[in-house]
């Protein structure tokens, strides 16, 4: 977040990358392709923010809108409160592996419904906790590579477990509990819904600088 937001929550992202301890590559599908997934989210990152002035950064739509730094910021804080839960419900389990994910009705509901980029969608106001500031730091981008690349350890360390029973305490509606699969599911999808956010904001007609960004 901008000013104090950043202070708040900047100090924390070398504590995310150290939280998921380097483990060998994955062996399972899923996580295969989640990693896959996080790779395409920073790709897509970079190529929205790289560049940008600071005016073009914070520029929002309108008064209600995200601008481009703030779904990045977000994301980057939805990824310091998120991960560390998941983490946390790893400790002590045994390890065993599964090759997919499978999701409850109520997690599939949950993801359809307010997780996935789609019209179909709902639109739902952010949890206090990690809802951007005004003012966007202009290393945002490098901050949430950084959560990203936190991201990617947590999947190959859980790619061990059976994701599909292991549940976590959810740090946003403390009574859900989802399953470890569902929460790295989310994680995902949730980028991807915020990443299309922050590229309709840059594609906008009155987007500041509009002839050099399309140049």
């Amino acid at each position: 977040m901008g000013g104090a937001g950043s202070s708040r929550h900047g100090h924390r992202a070398g504590k995310l990358y150290d939280m998921a301890a380097r483990v060998d590559p994955p062996s399972t599908s899923w996580a295969m392709r989640l990693i896959s997934e996080l790779d395409t989210a920073d790709q897509r990152a970079k190529e929205l923010a790289k560049g940008l002035t600071p005016l073009q950064l914070n520029w929002k739509p309108s008064q209600d809108a995200w601008s481009v730094g703030q779904c990045l910021e977000h994301l980057r804080v939805a990824n310091e409160v998120y991960l560390p839960a998941i983490t946390a419900s790893l400790t002590d389990r045994p390890l065993l592996a599964v090759q997919e994910i499978t999701p409850g009705w109520f997690g599939r509901w949950f993801i359809r419904n307010y997780i996935e980029p789609s019209s179909e969608s709902k639109r739902a106001r952010a949890p206090k906790k990690i809802e951007p500031g005004t003012r966007i730091d202009p290393h945002v981008l490098d901050l949430f590579l950084t959560s990203n690349q936190a991201a990617r350890e947590l999947v190959r360390r859980a790619s061990n477990y059976d994701v599909n029973h292991i549940r976590f305490r959810n740090p946003f509606i403390p009574v859900l509990r989802f399953t470890v699969g569902t929460g790295l599911e989310i994680v995902s999808r949730h980028q991807r819904r915020h990443l299309l956010q922050a590229e309709r904001v840059k594609q906008a007609a009155d987007f500041p600088g509009r002839a050099c960004v399309d140049g």
